[in-house]
């Protein structure tokens, strides 16, 4: 195994720790449901992270390359479940204490009555990843020209981002959206197609947001906080009094006063703001520094990747983590517009730490089958206009 393997396991482990005790703490005192309290959810996200690491495990045994083979049945059964969730009696909408919030009304779970529920945005993720790496390894000749680096993987890009846009997940669409284009422009479409087609992207999100006016009070919120800190700017403001009290080196574990109702989803959402309340700043730092360590642990995979589908799919995969980790960490600290989207590894929630660990193992999968060193230095990712030096 090498170093960039242990270190990805480190700080998989360490966050996967952290994450089971502030869950713990962070919920001691609530409850979802009539008798779900932090005892009962503590024990739902062990059994998911017993699944997820039984993934990793498999995950990380199968030759990766295997995969090629499936991700495009994969991604046709990840649209099938994402059309699911509007099926009654298949697909459950969000209520108060189920999901990110704000996101009460929308629909993005399936499952039946007495069964675990599944988000199948969850599955896209990974179902994009697969299928981007394995047609630009096919077409990896063809990437420079219009048609096959974005025409073509734009319009089943599209079908997955409309899904998931009108569950409404407008963050998952964004996450989504950021690393296809990444690793659109590793293996090699040209800037000149990728950024007219993200300005009219953009353009559009912009639209949308301009029409909802839930989403638009964020954003105005996020402007001006003092304005609408008793409306919808109440929990980011909430979560900065919790960093603010936690100070150096926290109030102490389980001593947290934020979670006594004044932030709803310190569970989920806004559970970064729970370990600076109760463990500090220090502790904050070291989450940010764990998964900066996992974003380099991922690169240097990818570029030791013993083929082009290897270092697509790990790009793919670590940017999929890091982006989403960046983004509720900058919620969290108001460094973004409010927006439901859990913490790796840390937030509650079983289909986010399932597919997080299944993406662990096949990162370690790419690095136990990787290139030499004197091989690697001919992986497409070392040329790719995103990670060159100059």
């Amino acid at each position: 195994m090498n170093r960039a393997a242990s270190i990805l396991i480190f700080c998989v482990a360490v966050l996967l720790g952290l994450g089971m005790i502030t869950l713990y703490s962070s919920s001691m005192n609530m409850e979802l449901h009539r008798s779900a309290v932090g005892s009962d959810l503590l024990r739902s996200q062990m059994v998911w992270g017993v699944f997820g690491l039984t993934g990793c495990a498999v995950a990380a045994a199968v030759d990766y390359r295997r995969w090629k083979t499936w991700a495009s049945w994969i991604l046709a059964f990840s649209v099938l479940l994402l059309l699911l969730v509007f099926v009654p009696h298949i697909g459950w909408a969000a209520t108060a204490g189920h999901g990110g919030g704000g996101a009460v009304g929308a629909h993005r779970w399936i499952g039946l009555p007495g069964l675990p529920h599944f988000q199948p945005s969850e599955l896209a993720k990974l179902a994009m990843i697969l299928f981007l790496a394995a047609y630009a390894d096919r077409y990896q000749r063809q990437m420079g020209t219009f048609q096959r680096g974005l025409l073509l993987p734009a319009a089943v890009i599209a079908v997955i981002l409309g899904l998931v846009f009108v569950e409404p997940d407008r963050g998952c669409t964004i996450l989504l959206a950021a690393v296809a284009a990444t690793m659109l422009l590793i293996a090699g479409a040209p800037l000149r197609y990728l950024i007219p087609a993200g300005l009219l992207a953009l353009g559009g999100l912009a639209w949308s947001l301009s029409r909802d006016p839930m989403r638009y009070a964020r954003i105005f919120a996020w402007f001006h906080p003092e304005l609408t800190k008793e409306d919808a700017g109440y929990q980011p403001y909430q979560a900065m009094i919790a960093f603010g009290s936690g100070g150096w080196t926290g109030l102490g574990l389980g001593n947290s006063r934020q979670k006594l109702g004044f932030i709803q989803e310190h569970h989920t959402d806004y559970i970064f703001a729970i370990i600076g309340e109760e463990l500090g700043l220090v502790t904050t730092l070291a989450v940010v520094l764990l998964f900066v360590a996992l974003l380099f642990c991922g690169i240097s995979i990818a570029r030791r990747a013993a083929d082009t589908f290897g270092m697509l799919l790990a790009a793919g995969l670590t940017f999929m983590i890091s982006i989403q980790a960046f983004i509720n960490m900058g919620v969290a600290t108001s460094l973004l517009p409010c927006k439901g989207m859990p913490l790796p590894f840390i937030s509650y929630g079983g289909s986010n730490l399932l597919l997080m660990l299944v993406s662990v193992g096949l990162l370690l999968s790419v690095s136990r089958l990787g290139a030499e060193p004197a091989r690697a230095k001919s992986n497409p990712f070392d040329a790719s206009p995103m990670l060159t030096d100059e």
